[in-house]
């Protein structure tokens, strides 16, 4: 029995390579081998090697020897993260899945996550080297998406997924933006093509997304597009936050006190005053006390200190 070359790989396949079904759906849409400049590596192996990478975090000098030389699989991924390559492959495989009925227009969710970058970004470029006679350098990415935040160098990935649970769109952005910003970049980057020519579709049925998409601009976007979204309210934000923060806004009646310059407020104090006596009496005359005797046990006498003991009393009447 002769196997075929893709049956012989599918045989030595690790964990989370390309299975058969997956390479053939792929295969269509990579270069071709026997341009000038050389053949090309195996598409295959190239390709588990980057997902091998992505799946378990190691440095590119890490990858296992089956994976091929590991400075061939990294300039791979770079080149054709430069020239658009990764991005075209994903359109590609989005429009043959919608071909076939498998994404699922119904409900599309908005979402993002924070991903910490590595400590060698610190010293990388913020602008792209200058090179005589390109506008964009090889192997270079104008949109590397670094951002300061609270945990240092960071990247966040707004991303848009169907019902299936098939990313539809997806925008990497520094780690300090927020979420409501982009809702409407991202939106804008749904565009499936169809398999008979014809418009790429757009707009989905209906939008998710949690309160941090909450704003006046979100919502008028949806709807100008006709787009049903559920998103709550934040608030801040929205009719009853508006109405609650003027009830918060306006102190109680008893704090108010009218005045020539006009009305101010005055906190309530918190002070516990005795009853029957103003804060400042002034009708009452000196207050009179008697010394205490040698004799009188301590804690004891008359006066305004009775009850106190006998160090503090002899300290008062000491100051007076």
């Amino acid at each position: 029995m002769v196997l075929s070359r893709v049956q012989v790989v599918g045989m030595f396949m690790g964990r989370g390579d390309l299975t058969n079904e997956e390479w053939l759906r792929l295969k269509q849409h990579l270069r071709k081998c026997g341009q000038r400049g050389g053949r090309w590596e195996s598409h295959r192996r190239v390709i588990n090697g980057v997902l091998f990478r992505q799946r378990t975090g190691v440095p590119w000098r890490d990858l296992p020897a089956r994976f091929g030389k590991w400075k061939t699989v990294y300039e791979r991924h770079r080149r054709w993260s430069a020239d658009g390559m990764w991005d075209r492959i994903f359109k590609a495989v989005l429009a043959d899945a919608d071909a076939t009925g498998c994404i699922d227009w119904s409900m599309v969710s908005a979402d993002s996550t924070s991903c910490r970058a590595h400590q060698n970004t610190a010293g990388a470029r913020k602008k792209p080297p200058r090179v005589p006679g390109r506008r964009t350098p090889r192997q270079h990415r104008p949109d590397e998406g670094l951002g300061r935040s609270r945990g240092g160098l960071t990247c966040r990935i707004h991303l848009l997924g169907e019902g299936s649970c098939r990313p539809l769109a997806f925008l990497i952005t520094p780690g300090q933006w927020g979420d409501a910003p982009q809702l409407v970049p991202v939106m804008e980057r749904v565009r499936v093509a169809r398999p008979d020519g014809g418009r790429p579709r757009t707009r989905p049925d209906h939008l998710g997304g949690d309160k941090a998409y909450s704003s006046r601009r979100n919502r008028r976007y949806l709807r100008r597009r006709q787009i049903k979204h559920t998103i709550p309210n934040r608030r801040t934000s929205g009719p009853t936050a508006s109405s609650a923060a003027a009830g918060a806004a306006s102190p109680p009646a008893s704090t108010r006190r009218s005045t020539s310059a006009g009305t101010k407020w005055n906190a309530p104090s918190t002070r516990s005053r005795t009853p029957g006596r103003s804060r400042r009496d002034t009708t009452r005359g000196p207050t009179s006390f008697t010394a205490p005797s040698p004799s009188q046990p301590f804690g004891s006498g008359s006066g305004p200190y009775r009850g106190e003991g006998a160090g503090t009393r002899h300290e008062k009447i000491a100051c007076t």
